[in-house]
């Protein structure tokens, strides 16, 4: 499932794309992965320009002329392609919008979607969403308040979006990688010290994985070299049995919570 980084990655390829143009056709083949009637849709969307593009947590939001805006959550196996209909991915798109000759097509939106909501049922939609960690909408002194109430595993805590938003599966392991610890480790195990240390190794993953493209398989868009650049930079996640960077022993996986979880039992301490 894309992350933060991975929705960073297209929210600024996006805006340099489309931010400014007028949607000129939409189509929806599959229903499900909208919010509204189709024809309702397409109504609203045919004519309003885009005035801007936003991420929150896993979210993308698209911002309509209308005022009103889309909300984007692929959820696992969804993706974007920017093309036209002489380039596109030989895969069902489920939504299409169009920018004139230029198309944008919504693809794997089985779990994911696409909702056209007012300012006020977009503001209700993710109010539920904790903090965002980069940019200086996470202090330390703040971090060290949320993470004090907490009695999980680690692995569990950072993936919890209510906890800190936009960080799953992929990065909760490389964040403990990056503080040393365990993903089993328990939050209120943490002391000054390590709560300082897992702080910057949020900052500091994070951010490696926004300049390096996130991990996304598939590019934004025909000679896009940035999407999912991170996929050959991961230090432990989906890199089981391989050499860890740092020590040269095996990376392992596990089931934590349901969740598939890589570490190396070398680096990480309880």
């Amino acid at each position: 499932m894309p992350e933060l980084p991975e929705m960073e990655t297209y929210r600024k390829l996006l805006s340099e794309k489309v931010r400014g143009k007028v949607i000129t056709n939409v189509v929806v083949n599959r229903e499900k992965s909208i919010n509204v009637a189709q024809e309702v849709f397409e109504k609203e969307l045919v004519q309003a320009s885009v005035v801007g593009i936003h991420r929150r947590a896993k979210h993308l939001i698209i911002k309509l002329s209308s005022g009103k805006s889309l909300l984007l959550h692929l959820m696992l196996g969804g993706w974007m392609y920017l093309g036209n209909e002489n380039d596109n991915p030989d895969r069902t798109k489920q939504v299409i919008i169009s920018f004139g000759g230029l198309e944008l097509y919504f693809i794997g939106l089985r779990l994911g979607y696409l909702h056209l909501l007012t300012e006020e049922n977009l503001q209700k939609e993710l109010a539920d969403l904790g903090p965002e960690p980069l940019n200086g909408n996470l202090s330390l002194a703040e971090f060290q308040k949320l993470i004090g109430n907490k009695r999980g595993m680690l692995k569990t805590t950072l993936v919890n979006q209510q906890f800190i938003s936009g960080i799953g599966n992929c990065y909760s392991d490389e964040i403990c990688y990056g503080a040393k610890m365990m993903p089993t480790k328990k939050a209120d195990a943490l002391n000054e010290q390590t709560t300082l240390e897992l702080y910057n190794a949020i900052q500091s993953v994070l951010n490696r994985a926004i300049g390096l493209g996130g991990y996304m398989e598939n590019p934004l868009f025909k000679g896009d070299r940035l999407t999912g650049g991170y996929n050959d930079h991961c230090f432990v996640y989906d890199r089981e049995g391989e050499p860890c960077h740092n020590c040269g022993g095996k990376i392992v996986k596990e089931e934590i919570s349901s969740r598939k979880t890589f570490y190396c039992p070398n680096c990480q301490r309880d």
